[in-house]
């Protein structure tokens, strides 16, 4: 009787595990099933490739040129003038020299300033240009995810490797030009 009780065990311990095994690997196929398909997307090309984002683009750089042209020119005048200065400088008093390099170092400061206030500017219109653009792409990828049946879009700077298949940068690009002109 105790041989036929340790094989019944042996048994229903052999069943249960066989059963357990039949769950775990059932539950896998299941997580695999529900892990679905998977894109990427490299979403600042594909800002960078709608009309929106090249009208954005267009317009920053054109701010951007404007502004550099300025301070070129300021910068010119106000290196020319200190040239002019250093050649002069000799017939100043010590006390006129002295005047003469606080002013030129105001006047430095306050270019600095100015151009890292432009900077500031330009990237604070950027953020401006580009939210409504992002926020339009999430929806377009979110859509595109939808009617393709994706589980998750990744963006391209998220991976180290990614196959082509896989891209639908150019899908969404497309979606976003389509519903953009809706």
């Amino acid at each position: 009787m105790g041989k036929h009780l340790v094989k019944n065990q042996a048994a229903i311990m052999f069943t249960g595990l066989l059963a357990a095994s039949v769950v775990f690997f059932s539950g896998t196929a299941a997580t695999a099933a529900e892990a679905g398909k998977v894109a990427i997307v490299d979403i600042e090309k594909a800002i960078k490739q709608t009309s929106a984002g090249v009208k954005m683009e267009k317009e920053l750089k054109a701010e951007f040129e404007k502004k550099k042209a300025d301070f070129s020119k300021r910068e010119a005048d106000l290196r020319k003038k200190f040239e002019e200065y250093d050649k002069k400088k000799n017939l100043f008093s010590e006390e006129a020299r002295q005047k003469k390099t606080e002013e030129f170092q105001r006047e430095q400061m306050s270019f600095q300033k100015e151009v890292a206030e432009s900077q500031s500017s330009i990237q604070k219109k950027e953020r401006e240009l580009l939210e409504p653009i992002a926020k339009k792409m999430e929806e377009t990828i979110e859509k595109v995810a939808k009617d393709g049946g994706y589980t998750a879009i990744l963006d391209r700077r998220a991976i180290l490797w990614g196959s082509k298949t896989v891209d639908l940068t150019d899908d969404v690009v497309k979606e976003f030009e389509k519903t953009a002109k809706k």
